[in-house]
């Protein structure tokens, strides 16, 4: 097992920059997740730290050595691909074995090592069959099986779940978590999927335009984002978001007076002038209806009833997107109702006109 270290890491396809000056250290067995949206470089990352894309400029290291110029196969690294990628003649045993069989390792220590990935994996009654007769679940644990059977220093997952369907994606989610607690390896993620992020990392690594935007444990990006790219892209639903100034603050509170009309009050330390303008950020859960006249007038126009939980949309004037609620599952509201929205100061996420997060 190894920790890594990316220092500047850069990569040019002939003019165009696709990542610009990557800096992270990932402990020894860390489960690290990189995230973002389509084009963000996420994959383009753990494509460099395997070796299929030479780094155009920076450092990377896993454990004490430089791995810039060290070809995939020496850099002590397996990585799962979305595409379980198995050989269709071979059975799941011989699949599995296939990597050490190229490598000349012994048979019995590549039949042992098979074994032992399986009773892991749980895959064991499986062994003797061909990919066509396994489900779309058992294809992604012998491919996981074939990299644990190579001992590598770090696994590398390319969104490994997302060929899968909603309650197999849930089950093999426990299972890598399980698999990770297990084995103690290195591991690194990529997922557009925030649920994936926020149920496997220890840490997780928010990237937008081949940039890092923040890195930090679930929760701690969940309740302090550091920028609004971060605050709206983690969370489903997304956060809600209204623009507004700075009508007061005083020591610990600021007002803030929205667009559309009435006040909201946040906790902050940080000293901002009157009239400054903000973004205000609230999650849905943080959101609650009130009957009276001194929180933000809107206008009910969707309800989303779930049985344990209810989404309420609302539309606020001036405001394109509809804004949502979290609310009870016995909430009384119906569409067309005028209420009156209000959040909790210390839930309340204010953002400079640069979108940094202000404390």
């Amino acid at each position: 097992m190894a920790g890594l270290k990316l220092t500047g890491i850069k990569k040019s396809y002939g003019d165009v920059r696709t990542l610009h000056g990557i800096d992270l250290s990932i402990e020894d067995g860390e489960f690290v997740v990189f995230v973002g949206p389509s084009g963000c470089g996420k994959s383009t990352l753990l494509r460099v730290i395997c070796g299929l894309e030479e780094i155009s400029d920076g450092d990377l290291m896993i454990g004490t050595k430089r791995m810039n110029d060290i070809p995939p196969a020496q850099r002590g690294i397996a990585m799962v691909f979305q595409s379980y990628a198995l050989y269709p003649h071979m059975s799941v045993a011989d699949n599995m074995a296939f990597g050490l069989k190229l490598a000349g390792a012994d048979k019995t220590a590549s039949r042992e090592a098979v074994m032992r990935a399986a009773q892991v994996l749980r895959i064991e009654p499986l062994l003797e069959r061909k990919p066509k007769e396994l489900s779309g679940g058992q294809r992604q644990r012998v491919a996981i099986g074939r990299a644990i059977v190579r001992k590598p220093d770090v696994f590398l997952f390319d969104e490994p779940l997302s060929n899968l369907d909603a309650s197999l994606r849930v089950q093999m989610r426990i299972e890598l978590a399980n698999l990770h607690r297990e084995l103690g390896s290195t591991m690194i993620y990529v997922t557009h999927d925030q649920v994936e992020a926020m149920t496997l990392a220890d840490r997780i690594v928010v990237l937008n335009a081949g940039r890092i935007e923040q890195v930090g444990a679930p929760l701690e990006l969940y309740h302090r984002p550091d920028n609004l790219f971060v605050a709206g892209f983690l969370g489903s639903p997304r956060m809600n978001f209204l623009t507004g100034k700075v009508c007061r603050n005083d020591t610990g509170q600021c007002s803030i007076l929205i667009a559309s009309g009435g006040t909201l009050t946040a906790e902050l330390s940080q000293q901002l002038p009157p009239d400054t303008a903000v973004t205000v950020g609230a999650r849905p859960e943080h959101l609650f209806l009130s009957d009276d006249q001194d929180g933000i007038p809107a206008l009910i126009h969707a309800v989303e009833r779930l049985g344990d939980v209810s989404y309420i949309y609302v539309k606020v004037s001036g405001h394109d997107d509809s804004l949502v609620v979290r609310a009870d599952a016995e909430t009384d509201c119906a569409i067309g109702q005028a209420i009156q929205l209000k959040v909790v100061p210390s839930r309340l996420h204010v953002f400079d006109e640069h979108g940094k997060s202000c404390r």
